[in-house]
């Protein structure tokens, strides 16, 4: 067999292509994005960025009840947007198996909570697996569609930051060509009409009894004995980190399919240490079914709920009397404040919002977020997806109730509007509430890595498509011609202009805002060589270019500079210099 280092989220594709897998879909989303990203290689599958995760596991849904093996993948809180059609399919079950990939962000790398997605397994009582390492990714994911269609039912697959973006050493094995099942009409399992759903609710039940059996002798939940005055309940990272703090010195139960949990197998087990500790990152989903069973153990009460676990968070919880010196290293770390880009299309809007002084802006998940920050300090709220529109609409309604002046902007980016605004701005439209939306299209899923969205033109597998034009969708919601505008962010003359445009109207307005991301290839290609430079000679050091942020630009030893490592020759600054002393140099290559 041959053997490859592969991160966690490169297995579960590897490991669902050689499950025989025929439909993926997905919505990008750190720490799952690689996974449907490496699944675009395998040709026998097919793949797609979905609008959002509640479309990429109906589609996957729908392909299940074909009868194809099917896989959805997100993170954590795509799982949120998604639950609606995952609790009814744990009723209709499944034709071909059917997966869902739940990657959740202990730590909040790059997310706006912590959300513990084990409890959804119970929830929507559909069974559960949580690999370890790459290698378990790989066998793991391939048992989850044996389990699904050996037990009519989705699966969830939970993994974690550190799960999905580790690498480690993994077994390939060769593709398993499974057939696509003959789909057969049957209402009474497909059609979830209360009569159909209430005889499909008891059949759910007796499934999670199977299941449970199941879940005592399948070979992924393991006892590794060791020291039995110790004995370790854990399960994903959680292992990991109790090992490498506890070697020898304790005895495990490692738990890879963890809904429903093993009962007698943590029975057997706890009736052969002297004590149990519980390893597990944020909530307190094992140790609650361990006291449950009337175990006592030791968890929550030693380890944090909140941020993610680590071999010295652990060794501190239960060694606190053994501590080691942890490793330093004697460099100092570059600071890395979080800021857009240099040459950032969203900046010229942001800085035209920022002088904008009665307003409350509504933002939403990706890049533009970061307007928010010094200096720009464009942005009041973030909730989730889709939010910026639906909470400016109820923010700005309650400014006409409570008689203030004051008006909402909501920002989102292209990608997101396709995944959730396009509601809200209809909201907005039908109910006559004058939000004004600012749709900064950078031509490109940016935040997650650059991947393709329905405005881009392009699908995940590489295919030419339609691409969406922003102008008619919101015209087609409602939006007056009159009241949409549409321009170029690096023109701050045209970007002052069409939000205090904005500002006036009574009506819903939307802006757009039109310059792919800076950081997109054929961008670069395109710019290389062109920047801004400062003619020294005319500046007066005012300082009226560092207004907007930009990190490409500074005052170093009393002198405005440029780095043209960073500048793409976006101008802004440029255009702010009240002596002409920035000027561009260089051409744009075709």
């Amino acid at each position: 067999m041959t053997k490859k280092i592969l991160t966690g989220n490169e297995a579960i594709a590897r490991g669902a292509w050689e499950a025989g897998l025929h439909v993926a879909a997905a919505y990008p989303g750190t720490p799952s994005t690689e996974i449907l990203e490496n699944m675009a290689q395998y040709k026998e599958v097919y793949s797609e960025w979905a609008p959002n995760e509640k479309v990429a596991v109906e589609v996957a849904s729908g392909a299940s009840i074909a009868g194809a093996r099917s896989l959805a993948a997100m993170k954590h809180v795509g799982v949120n947007v998604a639950a609606d059609p995952l609790f009814t399919m744990a009723y209709i079950g499944v034709n071909g198996g059917f997966v869902l990939v739940s990657a959740d962000d202990p730590g909040l790398f790059s997310s706006q909570n912590e959300q513990d997605n084990r409890w959804y397994a119970p929830h929507a009582k559909v069974p559960m697996f949580e690999p370890a390492d790459s290698q378990e990714c790989l066998d793991f994911i391939k048992e989850a569609f044996e389990v699904s269609e050996r037990f009519d039912t989705p699966v969830l697959f939970r993994v974690t930051t550190r799960i999905c973006h580790s690498k480690g050493v993994v077994e390939l094995g060769d593709r398993q060509e499974v057939p696509v099942r003959e789909y057969v009409r049957n209402t009474a399992k497909n059609l979830m009409t209360p009569a159909a759903a209430k005889v499909r609710h008891r059949l759910v039940e007796d499934r999670l009894e199977a299941l449970r059996a199941y879940s005592n002798r399948c070979p992924f939940n393991r006892i590794e004995w060791g020291d039995k005055r110790v004995g370790i309940i854990t399960s994903g990272i959680g292992y990991q980190h109790a090992r490498e703090v506890f070697g020898d010195g304790a005895s495990y139960l490692k738990i890879g399919f963890s809904f429903p949990l093993p009962d007698e197998m943590i029975r057997a087990f706890a009736a052969c240490v002297d004590k149990v500790y519980v390893v597990e990152e944020n909530e307190p989903y094992l140790e609650s079914k361990v006291k449950e069973l009337g175990i006592p153990c030791v968890g929550r009460a030693l380890l944090p709920a909140v941020d993610e676990l680590s071999p010295s968070v652990v060794r501190k919880a239960f060694l606190a009397h053994d501590q080691e010196e942890p490793l330093r290293l004697d460099v100092p770390i570059p600071p890395r404040p979080p800021v857009l880009c240099a040459g950032c299309p969203h900046r010229g809007i942001f800085f035209a919002l920022s002088k904008v002084k009665d307003k409350v802006v509504s933002s939403d998940i990706g890049c533009y977020t970061l307007g928010s920050l010094a200096p720009l300090n464009v942005g009041d709220t973030v909730i989730c997806m889709g939010a910026s529109v639906s909470a400016g609409v109820g923010f700005q309604k309650t400014q006409q109730i409570a008689g203030r002046t004051g008006k909402v902007f909501g920002v989102i980016g292209d990608s997101t509007f396709f995944h959730s605004g396009i509601t809200g701005l209809i909201d907005s439209v039908f109910n006559k509430v004058p939000l004004a939306l600012i749709i900064v299209d950078n031509r490109i899923t940016a935040m997650t890595g650059h991947q393709e969205n329905p405005g881009t033109g392009r699908t995940l597998m590489g295919e030419e498509t339609v691409a969406l034009d922003l102008e008619s969708l919101c015209i087609s919601c409602g939006v007056k011609r009159e009241n949409l505008v549409v321009l170029d962010p690096y023109d701050l003359k045209a970007c002052d202009e069409a939000v205090k445009a904005a500002q006036a109207c009574p009506e819903p307005f939307v802006i757009i805002t039109r310059q792919p991301c800076a950081l997109i290839k054929d961008v670069q290609k395109k710019r290389a060589g062109v920047r801004c430079v400062v003619d020294q000679s005319k500046c007066v050091k005012c300082k009226s270019c560092l207004r907007p942020g930009c990190p490409g630009i500074a005052m170093k030893d009393g002198v405005i500079v440029i780095d043209p490592a960073q500048c793409n020759g976006c101008g802004l600054c440029m255009q702010l210099c009240p002596k002409q002393a920035i000027s561009r140099e260089g051409e744009v290559h075709e």
